[in-house]
């Protein structure tokens, strides 16, 4: 029998942002919200009553790969010959004029390129695109810009002219250091292209995280320990660690690889998690471990509630205004997107967060960092007062899962273990 239950993150290509569905803990993802009005609740009642909009991201998803991992869900497709990098840009461009009615006049904290294989377009077209967003977005002078990449040769002699293009944070899908590991995966770079790209990526760029996956097919505690050992000894700033898992619609899915048990899997969540502490990496969420002052600014705003706008092909956003919330969708085939926006028609879907499903929206989000946060958030992020789930934040002591204090939402050490189970009470 299992000793505990391991939060259980999804997991794609590159994983360090979230900024599509992935950004559920799996099994949780919130109900899809209607669009109509429930039985005895007005459209006033609806409204969230924010005093004011949180901060806004701005996500960019590139949905190409050279080749689509067995274990992957995300919204990536295998590039079928050469991509036609102008006509997608114009796209993005496009989309994200049709979106400025929303955000108008908000000010941007973060930008992230994520994929897919983003690290796939030009150096000439992500300095393009990021002229444009410029152009049209009012960036903060700090402003947090993420591009993900993977390793390999001619992908690697790009971080020059992205980071002169003004990216200044990379996030390389590494996975493992192991080459028969890799090759399990069905990824196409080997340890040594892993390494160069590392060296590579932190010649150019102050903030680097490598992306690794632990629990893999026939891993050994050992094995797993090399990997985030190798990860530390690197010298980046950031490391994201997630349990590979078996997510429905892949190939790993319908023919599972020969896994370790849970037992195995929660000694190397155990083994990361003390190997990064002594390293002197703070583990501020679910997957994620940074040094002093080197947290995803990115993310961060994604589990504190905030805002962001998602351009591309399956993009997603969670927008809000004064008077209510909401969600949004890009069609998420590469054609049907550039299609639909061509016809002025970006959104696949669009969907009112309505009042009862709020609490559980955000504690979905915000129970996955370890330090939690404060109590008025919940108020300035929901337009609720806190009051109103005052029964289930009891509940949710009692149980232990909730560390008690009113002016933090934190999950106790218990309730980090039993993470779906906590949110699950919010839903």
């Amino acid at each position: 029998m299992s000793r505990r239950t391991i939060p259980i993150i999804p997991i794609g290509s590159s994983a360090d942002s979230v900024a599509t569905p992935r950004s559920g803990i799996q099994g949780m993802q919130s109900p899809p919200a209607p669009t109509g009005e429930t039985a005895g609740e007005t459209a006033g009642e609806r409204s969230s009553g924010l005093v004011a909009p949180p901060p806004l991201s701005l996500y960019v998803h590139w949905p190409w790969c050279v080749k689509k991992c067995p274990y992957c869900d995300f919204n990536s497709h295998e590039a079928k010959g050469e991509i036609d990098q102008a006509e997608y840009l114009a796209t993005l461009i496009s989309d994200l004029e049709m979106a400025l009615p929303a955000i108008w006049g908000r000010p941007i904290i973060s930008i992230f390129i994520g994929g897919g294989t983003p690290s796939l377009m030009s150096g000439e077209t992500c300095e393009a695109l990021l002229a444009a967003i410029r152009m049209r977005l009012p960036l903060q002078p700090d402003a947090e810009i993420t591009l993900e990449a993977n390793p390999g040769t001619a992908e690697a002699e790009k971080f020059a002219a992205f980071r002169a293009a003004g990216v200044n944070r990379l996030s390389i899908g590494i996975q493992s250091f192991a080459d028969e590991k890799l090759k399990s995966l069905g990824r196409i770079h080997d340890s040594r292209e892993a390494r160069a790209a590392i060296d590579l990526g932190l010649r150019h760029f102050d903030r680097v995280n490598l992306d690794l996956m632990y629990a893999l097919p026939q891993q050994t505690l050992a094995q797993a320990k090399h990997d985030i050992d190798t990860g530390i000894a690197t010298g980046v700033t950031h490391l994201s660690a997630y349990h590979l898992t078996l997510e429905p619609n892949t190939p790993f899915h319908h023919a599972p690889p020969p896994l370790p048990d849970d037992d195995l899997a929660a000694d190397m969540q155990d083994m990361v998690e003390a190997q990064m502490a002594a390293a002197g990496f703070e583990h501020y969420e679910t997957s994620a471990f940074a040094k002093p002052g080197q947290r995803c600014r990115h993310n961060l705003n994604y589990w504190t509630f905030g805002d962001y706008l998602g351009i591309g092909a399956g993009a997603h956003s969670k927008l809000s205004n004064h008077e209510m919330l909401w969600r949004e969708a890009r069609h998420r085939h590469p054609r049907a997107y550039l299609e639909q926006v061509a016809a002025g028609q970006p959104k696949s879907t669009h969907q009112e967060i309505n009042r009862a499903e709020l609490p559980g929206e955000f504690m979905m989000n915000a129970l996955r960092l370890n330090d939690g946060v404060n109590a008025r958030l919940f108020r300035e992020r929901t337009g609720i007062p806190l009051s109103e789930i005052h029964q289930l934040v009891l509940a949710t002591r009692r149980e232990g899962l909730l560390a008690a204090g009113d002016d933090l939402i934190r999950p106790s050490e218990m309730g980090r273990r039993y993470l779906n189970r906590l949110i699950g009470m919010f839903l």
